[in-house]
């Protein structure tokens, strides 16, 4: 079922979201086909800032009034409509950019037929009773008009009028009479109800209509004479009222016209009125009248809500400030083209840090009026990525990821809507559980590593890309660190002991890296071994062991370290001694480590990575994830695979021990810290998944990408499952993955109705016998129904639905963001 874009953006495919644009360049304009011919940005600020554009004067309009269309100058560049357009606050994980709310949900009401019946019957009596009345055969008809009159107005014993008093108080009297009588007609036939209903699903002009229609068939009535074609008597309305202003004012009061047209146009809006507050004239007009705005005299039009902000293409956080000038200067680059989505985005987000600290603005101020749009650029001086695949709002952050399926499992106000993520949830993590060709790369990773590597550019972001070469998460010139393990052209190495002084700490990580997997092996025996080899050595050498002298040292008996413990000094380096020589005691030993960290260590030491992990007269630099938690880098390591499918789960491993004991450092950090582990096959081990919850307070969050549950220990499902706050479970998915989910996402109450049919069992037997006939005519026995309707408790997404029910190129998606807001699962539809 489509929604033709009712609940969401105008443009579905994000083509209102501004493409990305090239910086200017030597004052040249950024053509279409100059590309091509202008070498890229530098990686770092040239040392001279280009001359900023020339300001234009102060505007003498307000920020939020529109400007004149001039037919002379060019449209605004897509930047600024992007800029300026709604984004409303919606439920966690909904697409904001130009989101229009879903009405409430309208129940379904059904008019009972008891409504039907109460309208007829009174109005059929009432027929009748007025229809008596007029032949005046209802008992005791005049008693009530003889009680309230002067006798003088009749003939004695009855109600035949002396004068023209009488003749008018009949006619009054009949008046009232019928107007009690229509009241109560009305009443117990509850027409209004049953107008509200029929009205109920109208729209406010076509319930207008409908309820103009209707009052001039009550105006016919009144007027009949008004209306050619009539040939009915008119309703005692008017002759009543006319009357009763006689015997009040005389017989001559009726000659003065004035009069006479004031009371039928109090007649007809008496009638009119009931009319109107159905139908919502009056709404209706207001509505009219607010959306026809006059012209002012310099011929611009104010918005329709005087109450609305400014638009944000204007700056109006600057102008507030008093900050005029910076203000004019960005609205003058941002019209002329020179600012894409990124740099808007940036600007935003240094002005926000600025007016939060102490000479912040001041600082602002000044970078903007010396830079203009290039104002606090990236450190790589890329203001754009080269290419993108998704849709973004970068603005909030967000990526689309699809559109939610318009179907009753998912929330009415997700229906129809489109389906986004943002550093809010995934600094609670994401887990994306789907076999290969379900999408878990090109529609999830994918745009999650761009937007973040786009979020970056804003300093509001960094992220490391951890994936084989092989896997499309955007080219090498996205990126300010590559790194390639196993390939002698890569620039930078990785850092075994992520750049941590602390042999401890260090042979910690290590051993969660190397072992972590292993389940009859303790890492914190693995660590202690570790960090009796690593601590000595460094005091000896000082520095940390390569991978080759690591592994000697770990099949090394106590004779082979005997060397390195003489190479200690003398002074200062007990605590390591004693370190190396409880290590002596144990090597050789039945419950030694040693050669089973050796025997995985022999994974890195290979001919391929021979210049690699540290290794002795590297020429690469080595590269500590730590980097990341300070700086807005983008960092994508490409793990090896043909050959070295075990080393790369070990560096997975190793990876996201450094990443998550990097990330959980410091808790004021500005910018958000990810890490997106393409295929974590292997990665997961009990420390790591333990430490997951514990990044949310740090503003960090990590993207692991798998194929099935089975590629994690048994015993770390469920602590998976719960540790992380955002789950996706993709087509194709088995139910041993389905059964883990279901019980994640738990069950709700949901009302069912059982009907069931009982045979009816005559007694009489003409009773039987017609049964029988009924029976032998239609083929089925006479039955009566019994329905029963009860709340029950049942599975959000059973595990058989997640396997079977889940259409191709559709994910069932949960999301959970920091605060503790979080959806339910929703049914989303990657492909739209």
């Amino acid at each position: 079922m489509e929604t033709d874009g009712t609940y969401e953006s105008r443009d579905t495919r994000g083509g209102s979201v501004p493409p990305p644009t090239a910086p200017p360049i030597d004052g040249l304009a950024a053509h279409p086909d100059a590309s091509a011919h202008v070498p890229p940005p530098p990686r770092v600020p040239p040392p001279h800032a280009p001359t900023p554009p020339r300001v234009p004067p102060r505007p003498t309009a307000a920020p939020g009034a529109a400007a004149a269309p001039d037919p002379v100058q060019p449209a605004p560049p897509p930047v600024v409509a992007w800029l300026d357009a709604p984004r409303p606050e919606a439920e966690p994980g909904i697409w904001r950019f130009r989101h229009v709310p879903p009405p409430p949900p309208k129940e379904a009401r059904k008019l009972a037929p008891v409504t039907v019946a109460g309208l007829l019957i009174p109005l059929v009596a009432g027929l009748l009773i007025w229809t008596a009345w007029r032949r005046g055969v209802v008992p005791y008809q005049w008693i009530p008009l003889a009680t309230f009159t002067p006798s003088e107005w009749w003939y004695a014993g009855g109600t035949s009028p002396r004068d023209w008093h009488g003749v008018h108080a009949h006619v009054v009297y009949d008046g009232v009479f019928f107007a009690v009588l229509l009241y109560a007609i009305a009443r117990l036939g509850a027409w209004a109800e049953l107008s509200r209903h029929l009205l109920a699903d109208r729209r406010p002009p076509v319930r207008a209509a409908i309820t103009a229609g209707a009052a001039l068939i009550a105006l016919s009535f009144v007027w009949p004479d008004a209306f050619p074609g009539v040939g009915w008597d008119a309703l005692p309305v008017v002759k009543p009222v006319l009357s009763l202003v006689v015997l009040l004012g005389g017989i001559d009061v009726l000659s003065s016209p004035f009069l006479v047209y004031t009371l039928y146009v109090l007649i007809d809006i008496a009638v009119l009125w009931p009319f109107a507050r159905l139908g919502g004239w009056l709404d209706l007009v207001r509505t009219w009248l607010r959306s026809r705005t006059a012209p002012a005299a310099d011929g611009t039009r104010p918005p329709l809500d005087p109450e609305a902000p400014p638009p944000l293409s204007q700056w109006p956080d600057l102008r507030a400030a008093g900050e005029w000038p910076a203000a004019d200067l960005l609205a003058a680059e941002l019209h002329a083209g020179h600012m894409n989505d990124v740099d808007c985005a940036r600007v935003r987000r240094s002005l926000e840090q600025g007016r939060t600290s102490a000479g912040g603005l001041a600082s602002f101020v000044d970078t903007v009026l010396r830079h203009g749009a290039a104002a606090g650029a990236h450190p790589s001086g890329d203001r754009d990525l080269p290419v993108r695949a998704a849709t973004h709002d970068l603005l909030v952050g967000q990526v689309r990821i699809g559109r939610c399926a318009a179907e009753e499992r998912n929330p009415a106000a997700y229906r129809g809507a489109g389906l986004a993520l943002e550093p809010a949830a995934l600094a609670t993590s994401l887990l994306v559980v789907g076999p290969s060709g379900a999408g878990k790369t090109a529609r999830l990773t994918a745009p999650i590593v761009e937007s973040l590597t786009l979020q970056a550019l804003t300093g509001a972001c960094a992220v490391v890309a951890v994936g084989t070469a092989d896997a499309q998460l955007g080219p090498d010139t996205a990126y300010d660190v590559v790194i390639r393990p196993g390939d002698p052209a890569s620039p930078y190495d990785l850092d075994l002991y992520a750049g941590l002084p602390d042999p401890d700490e260090a042979a910690e990580l290590l051993a969660e890296g190397l072992v972590g997997d292993v389940e009859n092996l303790d890492t914190r025996r693995a660590a202690t071994v570790l960090a009796q080899l690593i601590g000595p050595y460094r005091a000896a050498y000082g520095r940390f062991p390569s991978v080759p002298v690591l592994r000697e040292l770990l099949e090394a008996g106590p004779e082979g370290l005997t060397a390195l413990l003489d190479r200690l000094p003398a002074d200062g380096a007990s605590g390591m001694r004693r370190e190396l020589e409880a290590r002596i005691r144990q090597a050789g030993t039945a419950a030694d480590v040693g050669p089973a960290l050796a025997d995985r260590l022999s994974l890195l030491d290979r001919p391929a990575f021979a210049e690699f992990f540290g290794a002795d007269g590297s020429v690469v630099r080595p590269f500590s994830l730590k980097s990341v938690v300070h700086h807005p880098l983008r960092v994508r390591i490409k793990l090896p695979e043909r050959g070295h499918e075990e080393a790369s789960r070990l560096l997975a491993r190793l990876l996201l021990a450094q990443f998550v004991a990097a990330a959980r450092t410091g808790s004021k950090r500005a910018h958000f810290v990810s890490l997106v582990l393409d295929d974590a096959t292997g990665a997961l081990t009990t420390g790591t998944v333990r430490s997951l919850q514990r990044l949310r307070p740090h503003n960090a969050g990590v993207v692991l990408g798998i194929r099935t549950l089975g590629e994690v220990p048994e015993a770390l499902h469920g602590p998976l499952l719960g540790a992380v706050g955002c789950r996706v479970a993709l087509s194709g998915i088995t139910t041993w993955d389905g059964r883990g989910f279901a019980e994640t996402w738990g069950k709700e109450w949901v009302e069912t109705t059982e009907v069931a049919h009982h045979t009816v069992f005559a007694a009489q037997p003409m009773t039987r016998f017609i049964h029988f006939l009924r029976k032998k005519i239609t083929g089925r026995a006479v039955t009566t129904d019994a329905v029963t309707t009860r709340k029950v408790e049942r599975e959000r997404w059973s595990a058989s639905e997640l396997a079977h029910s889940v259409p191709p190129g559709h994910a069932v998606v949960s999301l959970t963001t920091v605060q503790g807001a979080h959806t339910p699962p929703v049914l989303v539809d990657l492909r739209g």
